[in-house]
């Protein structure tokens, strides 16, 4: 009774230094919700992350077959979908290992020990056979054990977003890069007809030249028209190759056995429905990865200041141990034990307060990006609503000159074979239709690339607002 009475002042002294403990870091607050958007009419509202919300297939909004088949095989073979998996994989079983730190470990032993000299009693050599079990559990006092599972279940989480993140990032590529080819398809068609053109006004030019109506310096002009187009036209070819690869490995596949055929490109990107929903937003699984993160990091500083406290271990052993393997499993041999660890360092060189300033630290930095991802889902939202709102402007604007170029060109080329104006004019109209009419086919593009921006930067789709 009295050793117990004169272990109490180290008990108490243990609990006091465990009490000790520094503030945890006030991580900075994220920006404040806007009114609405600058570039549409929208009414924000607070909602919780929504990143596991159904999307849908939002793709099949532009109607295109080969684009749906090309996402579904993306979705099943894509690397990066496969990495972000696996990361998700490890992030679960990190997550399984520390949860095992909370339960009861028991494990089974059986040993034989040679052992003579001086560490025997009896001065001779002698054998000892054991076999028997052992349990031990760590009481989680204050929380330390809790603090590690709730940090790597928040990592599990981000994970989790983060796959979604790349889902959703792999289908946009898809998509993107599937019409930007479209668009150069178009482009091609363009280049095509305009060479066919020059070529007509060549071979007219000759006919005039042979006939002495013309001078050489006029064929000389067609024809170098005839070449840089041409010129272009492989470029053109050139760009579309690097695409089709490209799309190629977005679907987990060689571009030696991937082709996409040349088809006549028409139709528009879906319109926006008017007044979305702000809510939307929330389902960014990269800005639920960086909260996930940064709701990490705070619980790692628990961990870290639980390392002040006391930590309580329970043990119990039991078996049988012999100098005779043939009596190990008698009555007579059995032996066990019941033990309680209470340790705490007293002196540790500071480690625990690094351990709690490095903790800070990274939550400091998790808020940081956390904050940092927020405004770039509102920068993004508002880039794609701007860039589609003058795009839509400019496509009308472009139609105007495409008609009135191809309007001068007619005019054009019957004044120049009725002799009534040089070669120049003609080849200024024809030159000046083609680029119109390139430019309208970009601004096309450019307006699905602005869709598809758009429905990744709202986290999927226009449902389930």
């Amino acid at each position: 009774m009295n050793k117990t009475l004169s272990l109490a002042p180290l008990v108490a002294a243990l609990l006091l230094a465990g009490c000790a403990s520094t503030p945890v870091a006030t991580p900075t607050a994220p920006p404040a919700i806007p009114a609405e958007f600058k570039e549409a009419a929208i009414r924000w509202s607070v909602a919780p992350p929504a990143e596991a919300q159904p999307r849908g297939a939002w793709w099949k909004a532009f109607g295109d077959p080969l684009l749906d088949d090309l996402v579904e095989r993306a979705a099943s073979a894509n690397t990066s979908i496969a990495q972000a998996a696996a990361r998700l994989a490890q992030a679960r079983a990190v997550l399984r290992a520390t949860d095992a730190e909370r339960a009861p470990q028991a494990s089974l032993g059986a040993g034989v020990t040679r052992q003579g000299g001086v560490a025997n009693a009896t001065g001779t050599a002698g054998t000892l056979a054991s076999a028997g079990a052992n349990f031990s559990y760590e009481l989680d006092l204050f929380g330390r054990l809790a603090k590690a599972s709730d940090a790597a279940a928040l990592d599990a989480k981000a994970q989790q977003a983060l796959l979604q993140s790349t889902r959703l990032l792999v289908q946009a590529n898809v998509a993107q890069t599937y019409f930007a080819l479209r668009a150069l398809d178009n482009e091609r068609a363009l280049m095509r007809d305009t060479v066919a053109a020059y070529a007509d006004t060549l071979r007219l030019t000759e006919s005039r030249y042979r006939g002495g109506d013309v001078a050489e310096l006029d064929v000389a002009r067609v024809r170098t028209e005839v070449a840089a187009t041409r010129s272009e036209a492989l470029a053109l070819e050139r760009r579309r190759a690097e695409l089709e690869h490209a799309l190629a490995v977005l679907v987990g596949e060689l571009p030696a056995g991937f082709a996409i055929a040349e088809v006549d490109w028409a139709g528009a990107p879906p319109s926006i429905p008017a007044g979305l929903p702000s809510t939307l937003l929330a389902r960014r699984p990269d800005v639920s990865a960086a909260q996930s993160a940064m709701l990490a990091a705070q619980a790692r500083v628990g961990v870290a200041q639980a390392a002040w406290f006391p930590s309580l271990a329970l043990t119990a052993s039991g078996g049988y141990a012999s100098p005779e393997l043939g009596d190990l499993f008698k009555w007579s041999a059995r032996a066990w034990s019941i033990g309680a660890l209470l340790s705490l360092p007293l002196f540790d060189g500071g480690r625990r307060e690094a351990g709690i300033q490095g903790a800070n630290a990274q939550l400091e930095g998790a808020a940081a990006s956390y904050r940092e991802n927020v405004l770039v889902a509102f920068r993004d939202v508002e880039d794609q609503l701007s860039a589609l709102r003058l795009l839509n402007a400019q496509a009308d604007m472009q139609t105007q000159a495409v008609a009135s170029a191809s309007r001068a060109t007619v005019l054009s080329d019957s004044r120049y074979r009725n002799g009534l104006v040089s070669q120049l004019e003609l080849l200024d109209a024809r030159r000046s239709e083609a680029n119109n009419r390139r430019q309208a086919v970009q601004v096309r593009a450019a307006q699905y690339q602005a869709t598809i921006g758009l429905i990744r930067a709202l986290g999927g789709g226009w449902a389930g607002g």
